[in-house]
C-alpha cells in the first residue's frame, strides 16, 4: 500500500492537478490539512472514505495513521496546501516513512506564489528587469532562518522576492528592503489567493506596512516585492522575435504556412 503526498494547490478546489484529484478519488483514507486545504476537494473522496483533519495532530499521530492504513491494506491521500517542495514538512514525514518501510509517492501542486502572480496578472520575470524569483521567508516559531539566508543577501540581487509566512513582520521586512530596492519599489500582498475571501493590497515599500495594518491582514498572505511588479516600459523577449533563430521557427521563416 502507498501513501500519496499531494499538493492540493493554493486554495480553489479546481486548481488541484488531475493526478491529485484522481488519487484522492481512489484512496480509502484521506489525511488533509484542514486549515489550509479547500473542503470542496474532499468531495472527490470515495463515499465510504475515512477523512481525517490533521490540523490538530502532531507528526507522531500523522505517521501512526499512515502506518495503520498500510497495515489495513489501504492507500492514503495525504493532502497539503500549495506545492510540496517548499515549507510543507514533507521531508520529515518521508524520513519517518522511509524508516518504517512504508512506500509513498509525491504529486506536485500549484504553489502560492504562482497563484498570487496570476491574481495580480503579472509575470515575475520581465526582460531586462528581473530574471530570478527568490522564494523565501523570515524566521518564525516553527523554523529559524539559516544564518546566511537573509533578506539583505537576497535583495542585493535585485530579484523578485516572494516572502512567505512573513505578513506579521511586514513593516520590518519593508524597512530592510528599502536600501536595495528603493522606497518606491512596488509591493503586492495577496491574502488567500484563489479562495473566496481573497484580498489584494498593493503599494510600495514606503507605505505597504501601513496599508497591510489598515487592511487587518495578519496571516495566510504572500508578499511580492520587486520592480517587475510595476514594469511596463521593458523590451520584449527575443523568444518571439521574427529575427530570433530557433529550432521550431528558423530565421526568415516568416509567417506560418497556412497550408501546414
Amino acid at each position: 500500500m502507498t501513501i500519496h503526498f499531494i499538493g492540493a494547490g493554493p486554495g480553489a478546489a479546481d486548481l488541484i492537478t488531475l493526478r491529485g484529484r484522481d488519487l484522492v478519488a481512489a484512496c480509502p483514507v484521506c489525511l488533509y490539512a484542514g486549515s489550509l486545504v479547500a473542503p470542496e476537494i474532499l468531495r472527490w473522496c470515495p463515499p465510504e472514505a475515512r477523512i481525517v483533519d490533521t490540523a490538530p495532530l502532531d507528526l507522531d499521530a500523522i505517521v501512526a495513521l499512515c502506518a495503520e492504513a498500510t497495515r489495513a491494506g489501504q492507500d492514503v491521500a495525504r493532502l497539503h496546501s500549495g506545492d510540496l517542495s517548499i515549507w510543507s514538512a514533507l521531508a520529515e514525514q518521508m524520513r519517518r516513512l522511509d524508516a518504517a518501510g512504508i512506500p509513498y509517492t509525491v504529486t506536485p501542486g500549484v504553489p502560492s506564489f504562482a497563484a498570487a502572480a496570476a491574481v495580480l496578472r503579472r509575470e515575475l520575470t520581465v526582460p531586462g528587469v528581473a530574471q530570478s524569483v527568490v522564494l523565501t521567508r523570515t524566521s518564525g516559531r516553527a523554523s529559524a532562518m539559516p544564518e546566511r539566508e537573509t533578506l539583505a543577501a537576497f535583495a542585493a540581487t535585485g530579484a523578485t522576492l516572494a516572502l512567505h509566512l512573513s505578513i506579521h513582520v511586514a513593516a520590518t521586512a519593508a524597512a530592510e528592503l528599502v536600501p536595495f530596492y528603493g522606497a518606491q519599489c512596488p509591493v503586492a500582498v495577496v491574502f488567500r489567493a484563489t479562495w473566496p475571501d481573497e484580498r489584494v493590497v498593493t503599494g510600495t515599500l514606503a507605505d505597504i506596512a501601513e496599508k497591510v495594518a489598515a487592511a487587518g491582514l495578519e496571516r495566510t498572505a504572500l508578499i511580492l516585492v520587486g520592480p517587475a511588479l510595476g514594469a511596463s516600459d521593458f523590451r520584449e523577449s527575443a523568444l518571439y522575435s521574427p529575427d530570433y533563430d530557433r529550432r521550431f521557427r528558423p530565421t526568415g521563416g516568416g509567417r506560418p504556412d497556412a497550408s501546414a
